[in-house]
């Protein structure tokens, strides 16, 4: 059941393998990287608990020694502070370039611990371990490094490819079924971006796939990561193409920032909100029908996920605040904000023409 999807960057190219019980295969599978038999481990608490004895004994396995910093869990750890201790802690472990730094956990641990590596000793390799059904789908391919800022998520970082990705399926069994929820936001989101067929399957699928069935969940990963893989190959430093990824995170990172990037909204419930939006908004303007988004709602519906910002707890900012939020996103470009929209089911595009009233009117028919 294991697969491989490789990412064809030239020299700085390596494989994501898919599939259960990699843990304790970590060591043969990361050896060949190493020219000492010696790793540096970071992962967070909750992680570790679940899964860093597996993962010491996988390399222990292949004579490989780890030495293990823990951070605490959640999206506030990905700032400049625990960027600091990392990368002192890594010096203190004299990580050489041509060492290996192991990110093990989900999108927080693997965006810090790769910017880490990318500015360390201005680059060491890495090896992405993603835990989470959102890391490995998304965040632990394609390079993209970064931590928050006070004025909004991911604004400072790096592209830093991995050395080698490693997706254990398996892992995902110990995630809550909110998390593992959270994750599949960003499955989805593949589907409705450039695969109506994938979208499809995922309507037919994604329940069985929830609830726990193994060869959907690898099946369900690996198209996805294919998926980002090919469009990281066509624009690895999003200047076209890329930012298709992007589906449903202007309104999502406007929301995690309106909720302090807490657990009142984990990142792929905003993506999955976001998504319903992009689509809410792409009818609006008559680009798709509304049929779509209607599909979009009925399967959040469905699998039980977030679908409006009336089920984000707690207050939000107003609806102009809130789109004074997005003029921070990273897709701003000339002082202009890129939508993300969408002539149909799997056919996203980028767009700015996008009238403001129409935003907030969506904004508006997503409180009620």
């Amino acid at each position: 059941m294991r697969e491989t999807v490789h990412v064809p960057l030239g020299d700085r190219a390596y494989d994501v393998v898919i599939g259960p019980g990699l843990l304790p295969e970590a060591g043969a599978l990361i050896a060949p990287l190493l020219p000492r038999p010696r790793v540096a481990v970071v992962t967070e608490t909750r992680v570790a608990e679940a899964h860093l004895e597996a993962l010491r004994a996988g390399l222990a396995a292949a004579g490989i020694e780890m030495e293990a910093l823990v951070l605490p869990p959640g999206e506030a750890t990905k700032g400049w502070p625990h960027l600091q201790e990392v990368v002192e802690w890594l010096l203190a472990q004299k990580i050489e370039r041509q060492d290996v730094v192991v990110a093990l956990g989900g999108g927080v641990i693997g965006d810090l611990v790769g910017f880490a590596a990318a500015v360390l000793r201005r680059g060491v390799r890495y090896v992405q371990v993603p835990t989470s059904l959102l890391a490995q789908v998304d965040s632990s391919v394609g390079g993209k490094t970064a931590i928050n800022s006070p004025r909004g998520k991911n604004l400072i970082g790096a592209f830093h490819q991995p050395a080698l990705v490693l997706a254990d399926t398996s892992v995902l069994d110990t995630l809550t079924r909110r998390d593992f929820l959270a994750g599949y936001g960003e499955v989805m989101k593949y589907g409705l971006l450039g695969d109506a067929s994938f979208f499809e399957w995922l309507e037919v699928n994604a329940p069985a796939m929830a609830e726990g069935d193994m060869a959907l969940r690898v099946a369900a990963v690996k198209r996805s990561v294919e998926m980002k893989a090919e469009i990281v190959t066509r624009d690895e430093t999003e200047q076209g193409d890329r930012a298709l990824l992007n589906l449903g995170h202007t309104f999502c990172h406007a929301l995690e920032a309106a909720t302090g990037y807490s657990d009142r909204l984990l990142h792929g419930e905003g993506v999955a909100i976001g998504c319903g939006l992009a689509f809410s908004l792409s009818a609006r303007l008559g680009l798709c029908p509304q049929e779509d988004p209607s599909r979009v709602f009925a399967h959040l519906d469905a699998m039980g996920m977030k679908r409006d910002l009336s089920d984000i707890p707690g207050d939000l900012p107003d609806d102009a605040a809130l789109l004074d939020l997005m003029g921070q996103d990273k897709k701003v470009v000339a002082g202009t904000l890129n939508f993300i929209l969408a002539r149909g089911i799997g056919a996203a595009f980028v767009t700015s023409d996008v009238p403001r009233d129409a935003v907030l009117d969506c904004l508006n028919d997503a409180r009620t």
